[in-house]
């Protein structure tokens, strides 16, 4: 009997019926093995309470704990309960006849339940001495069994060894697994559900009577109950399970070794590692004893336990410490610290309860003998021999892999289902006594198909706690919400970081993370995956990927999630729900075109992708493997159509079934080969229209799959049976047997839930189903538009008042009770429906539409934002809070603009409409928009004392309106419009004449004009310009601002789309300065200096500018230092617009098509210590020299600049020479050629006014010499950001010239050296032979001496003999211009921040 006993406690038997704990929201299992003589004498007792530990609530006998909470020995209950006269008979095995449920009043006692029998001269009072009193030392009772003092009692064997007194007894560190699940154990199975509208009673510890109580005590003088941990007392409460003792962190001196463990299921992935496999081998002296014992008993040995559910907080959590046998001797004297300690917490202890009092802290050990030392290293090393014994054996590999806790990387190897640590690789105890025995092992697919949804996520933290504290991940102690539990918002190490989006994506499904005290969702903005607390108004942003995410997937229990994206470095990443911490990610899964869809099996240990590209490939990921590749993979025929869904089996994740709108295909993969079959259905399968599909599922009990179609239909699959055997397996075997029309309107979304099937369609109805398809209820009074998504609450439905629940649809007619859920419809809405009294809770509204307009108030943290959808919203940013909106039916917003004090807010539409809105209420100020203009609002700008309001539409006019007094009222008018410009406008700016305070209007165009209005003349119909100048000679001009007053001297600065900035002065329009901009991928598109924040040096000002895609601040002055920049990646789909908050302290971004407004806290201290530590003054141009400082460019720049000196002082001059830091300024543009730099004429013109009049406002002189620092800023900021391309010689004769025979761009001759004489900066022709020559090699020497002069004799016949009638960009590039083509960029160089370009450079 004490055999079945153990046994029954290593390897509980499955089919445990299972209890739900309202108190908890968890299921416990309460079954024991079926046993005859087991189950009449290991039955719970009455009054049984439930403990906290780290897998959620455990029984503990009510007397057990009132004797442990008084201190005194544990002693056996006053009475078990004996076998009821309900339960289920026995069959011929002694088995019952069904799973035993038990009802909640009388929860089994797990303590008591696992462990190896005591031996009964231990178990009987008689001689045995009473221990002294104190808390109950629970794994004091553990181990397998000691030899009796007198064996003629008939006690059991057990291996060799004295009588030890029960008091000291510990069970061997090495059993830790055997108690607390081993490696191969598999999780209990899911629950049968309960019935609809139950509502689960919590348990009540009732006091036993005198009788059971004397039951009691005669069942365990039979069999004593050992338990499986000792619960810690602590002095501070729950001890946060983060914490580790002395002994932990010093285990070779300490007297017990305590291990962080939770007696829950088997570890599964990012769970296991080498030190937790090796605490679960038996001993020598064990493995003698289980030999000895498995000739006696016949009973079967299968491993199966269950994990409990985890709780919210660390106050639910213990630390339960498993003691080494070796420490029996010094029992006694810790017995009365155990009595004191656990006498403090008495208060805490009634009604059957354990208080937080009653966990003290261990009190600190003292330092073991030398002998206990000893013995501790030795039981070490034979745990290690143990363990490489067991894994040869096991491991086909060979050797298992070292891991550790704590890293992506280390997880990857913990969860590989090919790891030497993980199941199926390194044998458990039930592996090896089985594999002694004879018996056959657990196979893996049995243990895999019982484990419980859960199992995947809730097994990391067992596995972290057996690790030392400085070990343990964040990813291991992760708490669902904690990411929202920081006390304080710690200081970004960013110059910008992402706090708050507004506005998702709407084509992607929105989840339900967390629905009982928090309210938690997940949804996607831009590349961005977003966990948004509705209640506590928080979000948590998960940034990883460089491209706008695809698809997105969670585990069943909400504990992963799956991103994806579609870019050209398409990635996949697993984060963890818990913690926010990305755990795995797949690179380049399908570099092809990215990923289309995405799913996770329901054991959470697989991954399904889809690619997006021409040719789709399916993919199936161990995504808890380190191997980079998938499992399996096929592609699919192109005739398919685009499957965009896919989704795994709920009873076998090696079946899949994705759907594009035309064809349905199923999969079944095995032993790395992904079979696929496209079973035929068309209008003509059953006469019938079908419609396009929409979503594919499983069935959840038979082996059938539903989809669904937007004509309402529903197909269903089924294996039909063929005489083909090939045909007669899945997934061939998959036909179409039922086209069921179950509504009118479209299905859009197809769900499961309680065993219900779950259907949505276009008009926003919500329909369940059974199994049978039969409709149970619906929901058609949500008034929603068509859903995209539904995602149901993890926790049950626990009724309140039943009544407030539907009726369902049955003859019945009981409650429908459901979950709650959360819907997402295409119009960009998000509602919670709370199915008890039916409540309907909006919980986002966002655009549906590209959103291009952004502003900011001027003196209050206001920010407005609209959409194409005709959708303007204004929210407070420093409350994250929306304030107040308006829908203008019909029209588009396409800009936004607050005037100078922020009473007023101007809008512009698509359609010309000019609406100027009260900033508070958004009512009309004035009574009719504005509708003169028929192309879309583009810019607009209210002067500095609102006086004016400016507007570029974009069929490139400026209108100007102007507020009047009428009768004392004021009036806006329309004043006058002009086109102004042949290419698009760029921006309007509104500014002050620096003499008065009058306005001042300019506007740039892509045309490269700067045009400046006369407001003063203006009249009506009638805008006069004052002067157009042409600010650019190749390049394009993005942007304008004013720049800040940091000099004696006014600017204004553009930007331009050869990444330079460049400044001119406000009155002569002349070019002051030019300088290298921001080079990261893309030119700049807008930029704003950011406003002075209250105490900040107001010679310190920063700028704020979009690229293409990113979002970047810039340190004033600009210099060409690219330390000072810095910029991130905001919306991979393009930025169209950015704002800036009054105070300086965010930025706000708005993607176009992806719907979404992001705000960024600006953190300027983050942005100095960049720019300080990429060095000063040269420095930082030094590095952008090829080969730096110390490289032979930078000598060569050196004697070019001697030589300049030289050349200026005379070759041949006899005078002694005078060697200087400077050279004349007439020898820049020389050096600038010698050193590849090409410049124009007007470029040159620039770089000498830049140096002449760099002093001239201080000093009143002209420069007239430059010295070898500011020559190296000067060439830096002046030559190409990328060098020379060839695109633009081929973009040149593309323009110029004609495609000949050879379809090669190409020009004549002749036409080419009239161009170069009469178009451009003009070439004479003595200028243009002496170059041509110089080229073809006819002066050595470059055309001319230094001394002499060029003679053009015979220029002409060389040209025409070395230049070929026809001329091609080729044979121009590399004949004439001597510059070497380049090869195709690599596949690194086109990952860069640089543009893609091919860079020409010189032979020499």
């Amino acid at each position: 009997m004490a055999q079945a006993v153990y046994n029954a406690w290593c390897n509980p038997m499955p089919g445990l019926p299972l209890v739900y704990s309202e108190a908890s929201s968890l299921v416990f299992g309460v079954g024991l093995p079926t046993a005859p003589h087991f189950r009449d004498e290991m039955l719970v007792p009455r009054g049984t309470a439930f403990v906290p530990h780290f897998g959620g609530e455990r029984p503990i006998c009510r007397e057990a704990q009132k004797r442990m909470n008084e201190g005194g020995n544990e002693g056996p209950p006053e009475k078990l309960v004996g076998r009821s006269e309900d339960d289920p008979p026995e069959d011929a095995a002694g088995r019952s006849g069904g799973a035993h449920e038990m009802s909640p009043e009388e929860p089994v006692d797990r303590d008591a339940q696992e462990g190896p029998p005591e031996e009964p001269e231990e178990r009987n009072g008689g001689a045995q001495e009473s221990p002294p009193e104190g808390p109950v030392d629970r794994a004091a009772l553990e181990g397998p069994p000691e030899e009796p003092a007198d064996k003629s009692e008939g006690a059991q064997e057990g291996p060799p060894e004295e009588p030890v007194d029960r008091d000291a007894q510990g069970g061997p560190p090495e059993k830790l697994e055997e108690r607390n699940g081993g490696a191969q154990e598999a999780p209990l199975e899911e629950p049968a559900e309960a019935p609809q509208g139950t509502k689960w009673p919590e348990p009540v510890a009732e006091a036993p009577s005198e009788e059971e109580a004397q039951g009691a005590a005669m069942t365990l003088e039979e069999v004593e109950l050992p338990s499986q941990a000792h619960i810690v007392p602590s002095k501070e409460g729950l001890q946060d399970p983060l914490e580790r003792t002395k002994d932990e962190e010093h285990p070779a001196s300490a007297l017990q070794e305590t291990l962080l463990v939770e007696t829950v299921t088997s570890p599964g992935p990012l769970e296991m590692s080498e030190d937790a496999a090796a605490v679960g081998l038996p001993t020598e002296k064990e493995e003698a004893w289980i030999s000895a014992q498995e000739d006696k008993s016949p009973i079967d040995i299968t491993h199966k336990t269950s994990r409990r559910g985890e709780e919210w907080s660390h106050s639910r959590e213990n630390i339960l410490r498993i003691e080494h046998p070796e420490e029996k001797a010094s029992e006694r004297e810790r017995e009365s610290q155990r009595s004191s300690i656990a006498s403090e917490g008495e208060e805490g202890r009634q009604e059957g309860r354990i208080g937080k009092a009653s966990f003290r802290k261990t009190p600190e050990r003292t330092q073991p003998p030398e002998t206990e030392i000893r013995a501790q290293a030795a039981e070490k090393e034979h745990r290690s021999i143990s363990r490489e014994r067991i894994v040869r054996q096991e491991s086909p590999e060979g050797s298992p892999k070292e891991m550790s806790l704590g890293s992506p990387a280390s997880a990857r190897d913990r969860d590989s289902p090919d790891s030497s640590v993980t199941r199926g690789h390194l044998a458990t105890e039930d592996d090896e006594i089985a594999r002694r025995s004879g018996e056959e092992a657990p196979s893996r697919e049995s243990k895999e198909g019982a484990q419980e949804e859960e199992g995947l996520s809730k097994t990391i933290t067992a596995a972290s706690d057996t690790a030392p504290a400085e070990e343990q991940s964040v990813v291991s102690s992760a708490l669902p919400g904690m990411m929202f539990e920081e006390k304080s918002k710690l200081l970004s190490t960013h110059p910008l970081s992402l706090t708050w989006v507004f506005g998702y994506n709407h084509n992607l499904p929105v989840f339900n993370l967390l629905d009982e005290e928090y309210r938690v969702i997940l949804y996607v903005c831009s590349h961005t995956a977003v966990i948004h607390d509705i209640f506590r108004n928080k979000q948590y942003h998960l940034q990883g990927h460089s491209s706008c995410i695809s698809c997105i997937c969670i585990s069943e229990d909400r504990r992963w999630i799956a991103t994806a994206d579609r870019g050209p470095e398409s990635m996949v990443i697993i984060w963890d729900g818990y913690s926010a911490v990305p755990v795995h990610t797949i690179f380049d899964s399908h570099p092809e075109g990215g990923v289309g869809a995405i799913a996770i099996s329901h054991d959470s240990k697989f991954l399904a992708t889809i690619g997006a590209g021409e040719v789709q490939k399916v993919c199936v990921w161990r995504w808890t493997s380190p191997e980079p590749g998938p499992v399996c993979s096929v592609e699919l025929q192109t005739q398919f159509g685009i499957q965009d869904y896919i989704a795994f089996s709920s009873r076998d994740h090696r079946e899949l079934v994705s759907n594009s709108q035309t064809q349905v295909i199923f999969y079944m993969w095995e032993d790395k080969v992904l079979q696929y079959h496209p079973p035929l259905l068309s209008d003509k399968t059953f006469n019938k229209t079908v419609g396009n599909f929409s979503q594919s599922l499983f069935h959840f009990s038979t082996a059938q799959a539903i989809t669904g179609t937007m004509e309402g239909k529903m197909v269903v699959w089924d294996a039909v049976p063929s005489k083909v055997a090939a045909f007669s397996v899945k997934p061939f075997n998959m036909k179409a047997i039922k086209l069921m029309h179950l509504q009118k309107d479209g299905i859009t979304v197809l769900a499961i839930t309680d065993r219900n099937f779950v259907t949505c369609d276009v008009k926003g109805h919500v329909k369940f189903y059974d199994g049978d398809l039969q409709l149970l209820h619906w929901y058609s009074q949500l008034k929603l538009g068509c859903i995209r998504s539904v995602s149901f609450s993890k926790k049950p439905m626990c009724p309140v008042d039943i009544s407030k629940f539907p009726a369902s649809c049955t003859l019945s007619g009981q409650p429908f009770v459901v979950r709650n859920f959360i819907l997402s419809t295409s119009d960009a809405l998000v509602v919670h429906v709370w199915t008890e009294g039916l409540k309907v809770t909006k919980c986002l509204e966002e655009p549906k539409d590209m959103v291009h307009a952004i502003t900011c108030h001027p003196s209050k943290p206001l920010m407005a934002k609209g959409s194409h959808c005709g959708l303007l919203k204004v929210w407070n940013y420093k409350l994250n809070k929306y304030l107040v909106s308006r829908i203008f039916k019909g029209e588009r917003i396409q800009s936004l603009c607050y005037n100078h004090d922020g009473s007023l807010l101007a809008a512009g539409f698509t359609n010309g409409s000019v609406y100027i809105l009260d900033s508070i209420s958004l009512e009309n100020d004035c009574p009719e928009p504005f509708r003169e203009s028929r192309a879309a609002i583009i810019h607009m700008s209210f002067s500095h004392q609102s006086q004016y309001l400016a507007t570029a539409e974009e069929n490139i006019s400026v209108t100007l309106y102007k507020k009047s007094l009428v009768d004392e009222v004021a009036v806006w008018e329309r004043l006058a419009a002009l086109h102004s410009h042949y290419k698009p406008i760029c921006a309007l700016l509104f500014g002050v004449y620096l003499d008065s305070d009058e306005p001042r209007l300019l506007s740039l165009g892509e045309d490269r004009l700067l045009v400046e209005y006369d407001l003063e003349h203006c009249v009506k119909d009638k805008l006069a310009i004052i002067r157009r100048d042409r600010i650019e000679q190749s390049a394009v001009p993005r942007c304008v601002a004013w720049y800040p007053p940091l000099t004696t001297e006014y600017f204004f600065f553009t930007a331009n789309d050869q990444y330079k900035m460049k400044m001119y002065n406000v009155t002569t329009k002349l070019c002051r300065k030019t300088v290298l901009g921001p080079t990261y991928g893309t030119p700049l598109e807008k930029m704003l200096v950011l406003p002075i924040e209250e105490g900040q040096d107001p010679q310190k000002r920063y700028l704020a500018y979009i690229t293409k895609d990113k979002v970047g601040l810039q340190i004033l002055p600009v210099d060409g230092n690219p330390h000072k920049s810095s910029a991130f990646n905001c919306h991979p789909a393009g930025v169209s617009n950015l704002a800036c908050s009054y105070e300086g302290g965010h930025l706000f971004t708005s993607g176009a098509s992806d719907f979404s407004v992001m705000k960024w806290d600006i953190n300027l201290i983050a942005l100095e210590a960049a720019a300080f530590l990429g060095g000063e003054d040269l420095i930082p141009f030094y590095n952008l020299l090829e080969g730096g400082r110390e490289g032979e460019f930078f000598k060569e720049l050196e004697d070019y600049f001697y030589y300049a000196q030289l050349c200026h002082q005379g070759i041949d001059t006899m005078e002694p020479r005078k060697v200087s830091t400077h050279i004349p300024l007439e020898c820049v543009p020389s050096v600038m050629r010698a050193m590849g730099f090409y410049p124009t004429e007007e470029q040159i013109e620039d770089m000498l006014n830049e140096v002449k009049f760099s002093d001239y406002l201080e000093t009143g002189k002209q420069v007239t010499k430059i010295n070898l620092g500011d020559f190296i800023r000067l060439y830096i900021n002046h030559r190409p950001a990328f060098g020379l391309s060839i695109k633009e010689i081929q973009n040149a004769f593309q323009v110029l010239g004609y495609e000949n025979e050879n379809r090669e761009t190409s020009m004549n001759r002749d036409d080419l050296l009239l161009l170069l004489q009469h178009r451009g900066e003009h070439f004479t022709e003595e200028q243009l032979a002496e170059c041509l020559t110089t080229l073809l090699g006819m002066n050595p020497e470059g055309g001319r001496s230094e001394v002499g002069t060029y003679d053009p004799t015979g220029a002409q016949d060389y040209i025409e003999e070395g230049i070929p009638e026809e001329i091609t960009a080729a044979h121009f590039t590399v004949d004439i211009l001597g510059l070497p083509v380049p090869e195709p960029p690599s596949r690194e160089a086109e990952t860069t921040n640089e543009p893609e370009s091919s860079t020409l450079t010189s032979d020499s």
